[in-house]
């Protein structure tokens, strides 16, 4: 039977979650906001308009979420020439491909950041599909966008294994009802990823690949 690999990208596969946590703390700076660098990285993950909810509560003026959005969106922008790959996060997805898993990714990316994360990991020959942001209407931690990456790949949950770096990513697969699997490259401990539901936690692509012969990824489970 097939079998699903299913990736989150930001933190997990490219390295660019403390990037996100300085265009979110500047667009919020600009708009007059004071915002601790570090709600920001625990609230890296959520969907824009989750994550504003959770920095600035549900009294802000909700009429300028699409505003901040739009800022964190363009200062972001300005590194998309430059993402850089985990180390061996490409040599991963080819090495599961060859080993006869179905790479799926699933993230709330679209579009032009999207094309710029795949870039970075420069290997679309061993992706099968994506499961974007445009595509769901609940990002993680909702499971959605999980269960439409197995549907893209057409593989049953118990047949697939998701990996991701947040406690947002842990959720939503074990929601999803898949395997999880922690990295820790995204700036998460140990503890929070395995409390929402990580059965196995590695450093990063590199450590995982490394230890992929006793890991949920293992070449026959």
């Amino acid at each position: 039977m097939e079998r699903a690999a299913v990736f989150d990208v930001d933190g997990t596969l490219v390295d660019t979650n403390h990037l996100h946590v300085t265009a979110w703390w500047e667009a919020f700076r600009q708009a007059g906001y004071r915002v601790p660098m570090h709600a920001v990285h625990r609230s890296v993950g959520l969907p824009s308009g989750d994550l504003i909810a959770r920095l600035l509560g549900e009294g802000r003026d909700t009429e300028r979420d699409g505003e901040l959005s739009a800022a964190h969106k363009a200062l972001y922008g300005q590194f998309f020439d430059r993402l850089p790959a985990l180390p061996d996060a490409g040599r991963l997805l080819r090495r599961l491909h060859e080993d006869g898993w179905k790479v799926v990714l699933a993230t709330s990316a679209s579009g032009a950041e999207l094309s710029a994360l795949r870039r970075a990991l420069d290997a679309d020959e061993a992706i099968t599909a994506t499961a974007s942001a445009e595509d769901v209407e609940s990002g993680k931690p909702s499971p959605e966008p999980v269960r439409h990456a197995l549907e893209l790949a057409g593989v049953p949950a118990e047949r697939a294994v998701f990996v991701g770096d947040t406690v947002w990513d842990m959720r939503a697969g074990s929601r999803a009802g898949v395997r999880c699997v922690g990295l820790l490259c995204g700036g998460i401990p140990r503890a929070d990823l395995e409390e929402a539901g990580a059965q196995a936690v590695y450093d990063d692509p590199a450590g995982l690949l490394a230890s992929l012969a006793d890991s949920p990824l293992a070449p026959r489970t």
